[in-house]
């Protein structure tokens, strides 16, 4: 049986505990307690204003580079060749070398131009001789023939035959001069000063005067010359925007670029263009001056030239951070406005100067161009702006690009550790 004390401690216990439903309801209202408690902590802030970097943008005058593909030429070029015939008896010069105007090059067997030298000098004592007989032939029939001694025919026949012996006396002298310039001739020298290239000939070689086949060719490396073609349509184009007023010529100075892409240090000037177009190719040749004291550019070398054909005055240059492309190459641009909201505006570029665009229409001066945060607003939203240098957007834009290609690198160079050996 049960202790009588046992029982009635139970029965007074069983009173104090809650009932299983009340105990539920506790802890469910307890758990929504502290789930609101942790919501109201981990509310957000409200949002404010996105901070955003500006450029505002001002109108310059802006030079518009154009880049045409040209060809070096030299500034004088001459073919050697002989003036009388002969042959050669030895080269007078280093193929190569630098050769100076009057220079020997050639020697040409001189013997038979100086034995015609020799009969051109007898020729012309014996002519004097004869003109000496004659005029005092024509005296003495002059004299007669005022007498009547002599019939008059006589002595206009006497006085003819003098004349003819003074002109004869000319004539041995131009034939005199001749052989001594053909004999001058043997030594063929250098019309112009320059860089001598390489000899057709050798020495025991028979050349004739005037012959097709040039026996070297000198050129001239210092100015020389760089010839560029510029399509006569893209030359129209230029001249109406002039005639309109929005463009103005700009400098003929040039810069070069070499065939492997380095810079040619020393600048160069336009000298003219020519003034007809080339009826296979549709273009005008231009043609410029350069400095080449190093003999760096030489004929036939293909380059680039940069000039400055035209200025845009009042011209609006924007980053080219700020400026956005849609899907359909639309290009728009967030600017702030004066109320502190940003505005979206549709934008028509003309062409990149470096890392900037040059606006032809949508932007004006003194907007303020958002281009740091442009994927974090829209337009609409309220922003905080922050005034952004040019040079720090270029350097931007410079650490974009080396980020990129390092990016490209190392993608290249995990393709090329992944593929077999076999396949590379």
């Amino acid at each position: 049986m049960p202790h009588p004390a046992s029982s009635r401690a139970s029965t007074a216990a069983r009173p104090a505990s809650r009932p299983p439903a009340l105990a539920l309801s506790a802890l469910v209202l307890a758990a929504a307690l502290t789930l609101g408690a942790c919501s109201e902590k981990s509310a957000p802030p409200a949002r404010g204003p996105v901070e955003v970097g500006t450029v505002t943008l001002k109108t310059q005058d802006v030079a518009l580079p154009t880049e045409l593909a040209g060809r070096t030429s030299a500034a004088l070029a001459s073919e050697v060749r002989p003036q009388v015939s002969g042959l050669i008896q030895a080269r007078r010069f280093e193929e190569g070398a630098r050769v100076q105007v009057g220079q020997v090059l050639y020697e040409i067997d001189a013997a038979p131009y100086r034995a015609a030298l020799d009969q051109a000098k007898a020729a012309l004592l014996n002519a004097q001789a004869t003109v000496h007989s004659t005029k005092l032939k024509d005296q003495r029939y002059a004299a007669l023939a005022a007498d009547e001694g002599v019939a008059r025919q006589d002595a206009d026949d006497a006085h003819a035959a003098w004349l003819q012996a003074v002109a004869a006396v000319e004539q041995q002298k131009a034939a005199l001069e001749t052989a001594r310039i053909n004999l001058g001739y043997t030594q063929v020298r250098a019309p112009i000063t320059g860089r001598i290239g390489t000899s057709s000939v050798t020495p025991g070689a028979l050349v004739t005067a005037s012959q097709s086949t040039a026996l070297a060719t000198i050129r001239a490396l210092d100015p020389i010359h760089v010839d560029l073609t510029q399509s006569s349509a893209d030359l129209l184009q230029l001249r109406r925007a002039m005639a309109a007023g929005g463009l103005q010529s700009g400098s003929a100075e040039v810069s070069l670029t070499l065939e492997d892409g380095s810079r040619y240090p020393l600048k160069g000037r336009l000298k003219f263009a020519e003034v007809a177009v080339d009826e296979a190719t549709g273009s005008v040749t231009l043609r410029a001056q350069f400095p080449n004291p190093e003999s760096v550019l030489l004929p036939g070398m293909y380059v680039r030239a940069t000039l400055d054909q035209a200025v845009a005055r009042a011209a609006i240059l924007a980053p080219q951070q700020g400026i956005t492309r849609d899907p359909k190459g639309k290009a728009t641009a967030l600017v702030v406005g004066t109320d502190g909201k940003v505005a979206q505006r549709d934008v028509t570029t003309t062409r990149a100067l470096g890392d900037q665009w040059l606006i032809a229409s949508g932007l004006a001066a003194g907007d303020r161009l958002i281009v740091q945060g442009t994927s974090k607003v829209r337009a609409g939203d309220a922003v905080k702006v922050v005034d952004v240098s040019p040079t720090t957007v270029a350097a931007g834009t410079a650490a974009s690009a080396a980020s990129a290609a390092r990016t490209a690198a190392s993608e290249a160079r995990a393709a090329a550790a992944a593929t077999p050996a076999s396949e590379r």
